[in-house]
């Protein structure tokens, strides 16, 4: 455990004790009470004092994306003016305007690529401007549920805006919507945070209290009850580990070369069964030597299982695949001629 992290847990230990023991009457010295008040205003100040210094070691690194019908964050990712945000964002525009933190500078910026499949995109600045911070992006796999974090970007237009919260869950795998600007796309080991999530957050940063960058949140959950209403405190940022795997290579050679994403090299779409509910996949295309056609799956085939996962609709497919590796060896369950069959399929790659 580094230094940092062990000032704040000490934080938070002082904080818990000051409430547990200073809300107690006691028989003992008045010494006892009066050190306990005086814990616990001192460890919030403390605490405070690492929010601050995180917002501004890693504040004047995020900025404000304005696409022609569309307006959300991004994350400076070296000096050489590169930003990462999330493909939803960028949208099909090639050019946008970047507002710093400050607020002081609009600067135009170009698309460098786009990756939906990962709801990630890069863009360049122009002119880059002196001074210009890039975010320091730390590792998404160490990652704890509890964990203090902040949410920066520019909500409904809000730029330069932070919300507080905790990792509230790792390795989840959520889809988004294809609707309202959304990509479509099925990512896996999501964080989940507490953290306010609002239009305009997209492509913003996740912050520890280290200063470091572990995901850039992307969307925020909604509940079907609530009218399709964002369900409060529910919100998901794509891990720091996958956004510089996806940024390195865009930079480097323009696109993905390596997603490291598996799949069956088919396209699919949903069937329904007797009843009028979904039922599987049906394969409408397959890739020339993919990994459903060197099993012997063909087009018209209706895949209702991979590995121990029922399949039912496209997204559960993308989930099913979501959690596995290219070169992993799994079963798929299919019907053809209303006769089911099961093969080993050696996945491919996205």
């Amino acid at each position: 455990m580094n230094v940092s992290r062990t000032r704040h847990a000490t934080v938070a230990a002082a904080l818990v004790a000051g409430l547990l023991l200073g809300g107690c009457s006691s028989g003992g010295s008045g010494d006892s009470g009066e050190s306990t008040t005086q814990a616990a205003p001192a460890a919030a100040n403390d605490l405070e004092d690492d929010y601050q210094q995180v917002i501004e070691d890693v504040l004047p690194s995020v900025v404000q994306i304005e696409a022609s019908d569309s307006l959300g964050s991004g994350v400076v990712y070296d000096d050489k003016g590169h930003i990462v945000t999330n493909a939803h964002v960028v949208g099909k525009e090639r050019t946008f305007k970047v507002t710093t933190a400050t607020g002081e500078q609009t600067l135009g910026a170009e698309l460098v690529a786009a990756y939906p499949e990962q709801d990630l995109a890069v863009i360049k600045l122009d002119d880059v401007p002196s001074g210009l911070k890039a975010a320091k992006f730390g590792d998404s796999n160490k990652a704890e549920v509890g964990q203090i974090v902040l949410a920066m970007g520019s909500p409904l237009g809000l730029s330069s805006s932070v919300t507080q919260g905790i990792v509230s869950a790792t390795g989840r795998t959520v889809s988004e919507g294809s609707t309202g600007g959304g990509t479509g796309a099925t990512i896996a080991n999501m964080v989940q945070t507490s953290a306010a999530i609002n239009p305009g957050n997209s492509g913003g940063a996740l912050v520890d209290l280290d200063s470091e960058v572990i995901g850039i949140p992307t969307l925020a959950a909604t509940d079907p009850d609530m009218g399709d209403g964002a369900a409060p405190g529910i919100g998901f940022a794509i891990p720091s580990s996958m956004v510089k795997t996806v940024a390195d290579q865009i930079i480097k050679d323009g696109k993905v070369t390596d997603s490291g994403r598996a799949a069956l090299g088919i396209t699919g779409r949903t069937v329904l069964g007797d009843d009028y509910r979904p039922a599987g996949v049906a394969v409408v295309d397959e890739q020339q030597d993919g990994a459903a056609a060197d099993a012997g799956i063909e087009t018209g085939d209706i895949i209702t299982k991979v590995g121990d996962a029922d399949i039912t609709t496209i997204t559960s497919l993308s989930e099913a695949l979501a959690g596995q590796q290219p070169g992993d060896e799994t079963k798929v369950t299919y019907v053809r001629d209303g006769a089911e069959k099961t093969v080993d399929v050696t996945l491919g790659e996205m």
